[in-house]
């Protein structure tokens, strides 16, 4: 956005916490930062506002948007089907138009008087990257001659720390015969993460070898592509294991107190995103007291040999991939959607 030439007021990343308990503890913050951007609103009077993601923080900009007279657009809308369902009504009182990404959304949110149109994951024309799988190798540093495991334990400094001792824990147990690519989210940054890997080894007094099996990359498409199976912290990044069609295991942990909270509202019966979408459980879902080490060795153990397993996943991801991209119309990305959209409404 701030490439495209939009002045940033405020800094998603700063907005970027995740749990109840965790939100409490920086609530100061981010109410500080809410702030900020409505006196900016009233000084800039814009002529529509768009509001993405985001939606505790979302829709109360939201509102005051709308008491000011400027029409609001929700893109990628809150996930209120989800748990929470009577938030709907934020929606249908506070914004002008939602423009959804997963296919069952637009029904959802229709029916529940929201003016909703499905215009497309965002992810969803992702090609193949074209580096090949020696020149990935050589640039970092990978024996081209082992097969390759992406991890991806998270975007938040928070989910990191509570995902990451048993996704490494797991590494270790699967051995030395494979390479372990761990992306660097650009909200954590590399030092972040050798430290938590360094902490474990001396913690755990065990040798230095995970360390150096473990290496972090630039991107995660490429590592997914590569790489023969995943182990994914629930959210966007399994979007992105889908769409390169690497078979993985999603997994996914909260502090006690958080699951306690929101276990009884979610309304779902599955977490993974590609699951709710194929409406049947694709890939293992190991949630909170099932996101144990034997428990991600013994379904990566699965996925990765050849066979029934392993196939099933692959094709069922081919058809969440073709859902996501169904309804659209056109060959226009779904971001040139929203925004032909968008513009009309200007």
């Amino acid at each position: 956005m701030r490439a495209a030439g939009c002045e940033i007021v405020v800094e998603a990343k700063d907005l970027a916490v995740v749990g109840i308990t965790e939100i409490l503890s920086h609530l100061a913050t981010i109410l500080g930062l809410y702030r900020k951007l409505i006196r900016a609103a009233d000084e800039k009077r814009p002529a529509l506002a768009i509001v993405i993601d985001s939606p505790a923080f979302n829709w109360r900009v939201a509102r005051q948007m709308r008491k000011r007279g400027i029409p609001v657009v929700y893109y990628v809308c809150p996930q209120f089907w989800a748990w929470r369902q009577g938030r709907v009504k934020l929606l249908r009182k506070y914004v002008n138009k939602a423009l959804v990404i997963f296919p069952f959304e637009e029904r959802f949110y229709r029916d529940r008087g929201v003016d909703a149109t499905f215009v497309g994951h965002p992810l969803a024309d992702l090609p193949a990257p074209k580096i090949t799988r020696e020149d990935y190798a050589a640039e970092n540093q990978l024996d081209a001659a082992k097969q390759w495991i992406t991890l991806m334990p998270g975007s938040r400094r928070k989910e990191v720390r509570m995902n990451l001792p048993a996704i490494l824990e797991a590494a270790d147990r699967l051995g030395g015969g494979y390479e372990f690519l761990m992306p660097v989210a650009r909200t954590l940054g590399a030092s972040f993460l050798r430290e938590l890997i360094a902490a474990r080894s001396t913690q755990t007094r065990r040798p230095v070898s995970l360390q150096s099996n473990v290496h972090l990359v630039a991107e995660a498409l490429p590592a997914l592509h590569h790489s023969r199976a995943a182990i994914v912290a629930s959210g966007t990044a399994t979007v992105e294991a889908a769409i390169m069609g690497t078979p993985f295991v999603m997994v996914y942990r909260v502090s006690p107190l958080t699951y306690a909270l929101g276990k009884p509202r979610v309304k779902v019966a599955y977490f993974a995103m590609v699951n709710l979408i194929a409406e049947e459980e694709i890939v293992p879902e190991l949630v909170q007291h099932k996101f144990t080490v034997e428990n991600i060795v013994a379904e990566m153990n699965r996925i990765i040999p050849d066979g029934e397993p392993r196939t099933r996943i692959i094709d069922r991801l081919a058809a969440v991939k073709t859902r996501l991209k169904d309804g659209r119309g056109g060959d226009a990305h779904p971001a040139e959607a929203a925004a032909e959209i968008i513009l009309k409404m200007i």
